[in-house]
């Protein structure tokens, strides 16, 4: 009979993933005896937070989960951080590991890779943590975990199998198809559209929530004929230049009292949080009617409570609300959106705009491009001045968990997520020291992704963060390696770029190559571009 190692990949499949990443270990080897019994992919990446974020960039890419094979202790602690930018930005992950043997479990015999009670440690970066404490358990915990992806507010699942149940008599089971998406109560529907049509002055914020569905979006848009501000993650949802698209500038003081002048503000699909806002410190105030669509109602509490509250999937009640609105609004709209648009952007530092149009030119020159940024200097501009074509092609880890060294791996995940599509990394000297092993894993697969090397030789945001502060740079200004030499070191090729036009040449060559490529910028000349 096979063990519940071997039945585990035969679930996962069913579940409908199709690639794991994961390292190997003592603890795991038995749940790799069933993967040529499957079609999974498996990938094998450095680090296990660079599993994480690959598989974090596998989903926000393609908009579908990936999984993790993790071995207990370090592996879980490794990947954890990885896990809190998921959790943060709503992103599904399947995070499968071992555990002690069920009799040797918090005992503090110091066994290899003991920990306390692992499953607490990461159940504040997953929507649950579960133990199968049983074979005929599994089937039911995966059930769940795929239930959670895609009927409810998408996080990271983590399930660990202690190493006796791996290798016990396993129970086939089935995944329970998962119930359909919420859909919203017609009463909140009929109040909402009513107050949109009342309203003078409506504003509408588009979230992360819509990122499956665009159509819907852009009919919602057009019903009520209102400015539309996308946050970070729910940036494409209108395609650049639609007349009523403001952008992303919703921290940008015009916009701030546009939200306070607005009668009705509709938010779909966004927590309204800091990162999700750019609003570092505070919340957005809005004055008059909030009309809040969320699939977690818990959300409807934070930040920003809501007038009138619909739960929902952000899409079937975008959908629900035009029609209910029926025909496009003839509206001051779009003479709103450009006024407000100019006068936002008319306010922004010179550098920003200069990051907006470096990455205008990108899409210009390789249309459908999708870039996995990192927290670096032109990710901050070009989350307020960048305007993709469409969704799930701008996402990075100043959203959310705010971590470093992302946008390294999660470009590699992207691309395995998305092989038909352009994708590229935007990373900077700092944050790409977190997680530049990876490379070898991109080699590895052949993944023709071009690295953007951002370099201001140190932690060129918070030394400036620093000086604005009158605090001593103490940290910021750290040794610079050779990047060109790493990277071939790694048998990627690399090279620099000086010119707007150097740099195109550069991702041309790039995206054609048989693996991928670390293009090095430096800042004393980009800024000019």
């Amino acid at each position: 009979m096979p063990t519940t190692g071997e039945v585990l990949p035969q679930l996962i499949e069913a579940m409908g993933i199709d690639t794991i990443f994961g390292i190997p270990g003592v603890h795991t080897v038995e749940l790799y005896r069933g993967l040529p019994q499957t079609g999974l992919r498996h990938v094998t990446p450095r680090h296990e937070q660079g599993a994480g974020f690959m598989a974090d960039g596998y989903a926000r890419a393609s908009g579908r989960p990936a999984a993790c094979f993790i071995i207990s202790g370090p592996g879980m602690t490794n990947i954890a951080t990885a896990m809190g930018q998921a959790y943060a930005d709503s992103v599904p992950m399947l995070v499968v590991s071992s555990v002690l043997a069920r009799a040797h479990l918090g005992r503090g015999e110091g066994r290899l890779h003991e920990l306390r009670d692992q499953s607490s440690l990461v159940s504040g970066v997953a929507a649950f943590s579960q133990t199968v404490m049983d074979p005929a358990a599994l089937a039911p915990i995966l059930s769940r975990a795929a239930a959670t992806f895609s009927s409810a507010r998408p996080r990271p699942v983590h399930v660990e199998l202690p190493l006796d149940i791996i290798t016990a008599e396993g129970s086939p089971g089935a995944i329970t198809a998962p119930p359909a998406k919420p859909a919203p109560c017609p009463d909140a529907i009929d109040r909402a559209a009513n107050a949109i049509r009342a309203a003078t002055r409506p504003l509408v914020i588009f979230g992360g929530g819509l990122a499956g569905d665009p159509d819907a979006a852009r009919a919602l848009a057009e019903a009520i004929g209102a400015p539309v501000v996308p946050t970070i993650n729910g940036k494409g949802l209108l395609p650049p230049g639609h007349p009523l698209l403001v952008g992303s500038l919703l921290p940008e003081r015009p916009v701030l009292d546009e939200l306070t002048a607005a009668d009705v503000v509709l938010a779909l699909g966004s927590e309204l949080g800091e990162t999700d806002t750019l609003l570092f410190g505070g919340y957005p105030e809005i004055s008059d009617t909030l009309i809040r669509v969320d699939i977690d109602p818990d959300q409807m509490t934070r930040t920003a409570p809501a007038d009138i509250a619909i739960l929902s999937d952000a899409a079937a009640a975008a959908r629900a609300l035009a029609d209910a609105l029926g025909s496009p609004a003839q509206t001051d709209g779009a003479q709103r959106t450009t006024t407000l648009r100019q006068a936002a952007l008319d306010g922004l530092d010179p550098s920003y705009l200069a990051h907006g149009r470096i990455f205008d030119r990108i899409a210009k020159a390789f249309p459908g491009v999708l870039i996995a940024g990192d927290s670096t200097q032109p990710v901050y501009g070009a989350n307020l001045t960048y305007d993709p074509a469409q969704p799930r092609s701008w996402f990075n880890s100043a959203t959310g968990f705010g971590t470093l060294g992302y946008g390294l791996p999660a470009a590699f995940g992207a691309k395995l997520g998305c092989p038909d599509r352009p994708v590229m990394s935007l990373i900077g000297d700092g944050g790409i020291q977190f997680t530049l092993p990876e490379l070898a894993t991109a080699v590895e697969l052949k993944l023709p992704v071009p690295v953007l090397l951002w370099n201001n030789r140190g932690y060129g945001e918070i030394a400036s963060y620093m000086r604005d502060r009158d605090i001593p740079e103490i940290g910021v200004h750290i040794h610079t390696p050779d990047f060109q030499m790493l990277a071939r070191g790694f048998g990627a090729r690399a090279t620099t770029a000086t010119t707007l036009d150097d740099l195109i040449a550069a991702l041309e060559s790039a995206f054609a190559a048989s693996g991928p490529t670390v293009i090095e910028i430096d800042d004393d000349h980009a800024r000019h571009w």
